[in-house]
């Protein structure tokens, strides 16, 4: 039987600014996250994986993005992937001085353009932070997870 991995991430958001992971590989920024676990809600997901990576415990945070991710290239189940992005205004706790996934950072949403992040994260940033509204998305990625195409609600 075939299996879909899921993840969810968050977008916590602070005076126009945004908090990201600068990861070694590509050198691209990614929204906090990662892998959900077994019997967990998509909301209990975010907030455990948000405050593993970062220290932080997000309060309220609200789903904004609904994304399955398709990358032909991969083996399963990494082929496969649904992908639930939130964002929060709203946390208590201290950033962790050092994150083992990578470098912590807040990026003012006017640079959110300029900075190397992945495509889809860019439509992702567009709906969530922006437009502020809800995206559903599908995306086609290649081995390097450029987008081959992808659609939204809009397009």
């Amino acid at each position: 039987m075939k299996h879909m991995q899921r993840v969810t991430n968050c977008l916590i958001v602070n005076n126009n600014k945004v908090l990201l992971l600068k990861k070694p590989r590509y050198g691209w920024y990614a929204m906090p996250g990662g892998k959900m676990e077994p019997k967990e809600t998509i909301k209990e997901a975010v907030i455990r994986e948000v405050f593993e990576e970062t220290g932080l415990n997000v309060i309220n945070p609200k789903i904004m993005s609904i994304a399955t991710m398709n990358k032909t290239s991969a083996t399963p189940p990494k082929d496969d992937w649904m992908m639930f992005t939130f964002v929060a205004e709203n946390y208590t706790g201290t950033l962790v001085e050092t994150c083992p996934e990578g470098e912590l950072e807040w990026v003012d949403f006017s640079q959110l353009r300029d900075i190397p992040t992945a495509p889809s994260d860019r439509i992702i940033h567009e709906y969530a932070l922006i437009k502020k509204e809800l995206l559903y998305a599908q995306f086609e990625l290649d081995e390097q997870d450029q987008l081959i195409s992808y659609k939204t609600q809009d397009k």
